[in-house]
């Protein structure tokens, strides 16, 4: 059996390899519906109970406890003190309600065995069987409980979990701290490895850490969502992809994705930033990577520039004149814009967009990118451009 081109492998427990998710949403809602129903009662306010479907993936799945407290309340415009992690769990404090959803955790925990994935089991004993260092990281603070009463605690070289987090004074995620941690326990570096997560929160995490590998498990949230925030790779389950298909990432197809600044999704608020990053050029002029079917506005800022062609104006400062030169933005020779049969010209961000992905190859110079979007008589639409700035005729 040959040899595997990385060394490790980092997963999350709930929601990877455990199945716990439930419990966790139920011990949320009943704390936090407890907590609201007391609070609106008192200032006669409306009651708006916890939402385990929206609620949970945006503020709570991921985090340490407590600041999944926080996070949720704020979202409540709610803040408490912090109060310390020794609070008891009738303190309205975020430590107190903190400690108030893990006594209700543990208490289902206690009266039913947590579920397993079996593919998930069979995934990581093949890992070891192939000579992979294996460990699991994790911010529940119940993880050995929870190996322990499902079997599995020997399964894992190495465990940080939110106990470890504590004493050691890891950040949670989506900073990396607790899966580096985990490489190091086992004396490896985050290119060495490849780390394995379902909550938004931890493909992040993977990402920043710089792992040479982060597999999303897309099972409670959409796949492109988890390749947008920072996976490499998504499956609905890990029976879903196979150790020669990482390896092969690992020898061949990570020198290939280093060469490209990729975003999956179109995020207005980041927009002024990926087209300064996306700018294509060739020494004599730049053209910043706005949408070819978008002119200035509050989201985009469509302009080339032309090494040559600059203004000189004043500035008036602290009562001094200052001369800057500056470059001009050139006409805008990108702009295509496009309709469908014979309707009227429109604006594919201003439709249902299904599908987004812009890609700078470094490499090559070229910026690409493909979209789907649906109008108002549900007709899906492809849109793929590819530029460059030419190197062959300046």
């Amino acid at each position: 059996m040959s040899k595997l081109h990385f060394k490790g492998a980092i997963l999350d427990l709930d929601g990877v390899v455990t199945d716990t998710a439930h419990v966790h949403n139920t011990a949320w809602k009943t704390m936090f519906d407890e907590y609201l129903k007391a609070k609106s009662d008192s200032e006669s306010t409306p009651f708006v109970p916890f939402d385990p479907e929206k609620d949970y993936p945006r503020y709570i799945d991921g985090k340490p406890r407590y600041e999944g407290v926080k996070s949720f309340l704020a979202s409540r415009g709610i803040e408490l003190p912090f109060g310390d992690v020794n609070d008891s769990a009738d303190r309205e404090t975020v430590c107190g309600l903190g400690n108030r959803k893990n006594a209700m955790y543990r208490e289902i925990i206690a009266k039913e065995k947590p579920r397993v994935f079996p593919s998930s089991v069979t995934f990581v004993k093949e890992l070891k069987e192939r000579g992979v260092k294996v460990g699991a990281a994790t911010s529940s603070a119940n993880a050995q409980l929870i190996l322990q009463k499902v079997g599995l605690e020997d399964l894992f070289e190495t465990r940080v979990d939110g106990i470890v987090s504590r004493e050691l004074g890891l950040k949670g995620k989506p900073e990396p701290d607790i899966f580096v941690q985990a490489g190091q326990n086992m004396g490896l570096k985050p290119h060495e490895c490849i780390m394995v997560e379902d909550a938004i929160s931890g493909v992040s995490a993977g990402r920043k850490g710089n792992f040479g590998m982060v597999l999303g498990v897309a099972r409670h949230i959409n796949g492109e969502v988890l390749l947008a925030y920072g996976a490499d790779k998504v499956v609905t389950d890990l029976s879903g992809i196979t150790l020669d298909e990482i390896d092969d990432w690992f020898s061949k197809k990570i020198k290939e994705d280093v060469w490209h600044l990729t975003y999956q999704d179109f995020n207005p608020e980041e927009e002024g930033l990926r087209e300064t990053l996306c700018t294509v050029g060739n020494g004599h002029f730049g053209t910043r990577g706005c949408l070819e079917s978008e002119t200035a506005s509050d989201t985009h800022y469509p302009g080339t520039y032309i090494a040559g062609v600059y203004n000189r104006l004043p500035s008036n400062i602290h009562g001094k004149t200052i001369y800057n030169n500056d470059l001009v933005n050139c006409p805008n020779w990108v702009l295509i814009q496009f309709k469908i049969g014979a309707g009227d010209f429109v604006n594919p961000l201003k439709m249902e967009l299904l599908h987004y992905r812009q890609t700078l190859n470094m490499r090559d110079g070229a910026l690409e990118r493909d979209l789907v979007c649906k109008d108002k008589l549900g007709r899906l639409t492809r849109i793929r451009s590819k530029r460059i700035a030419s190197m062959a005729d300046p």
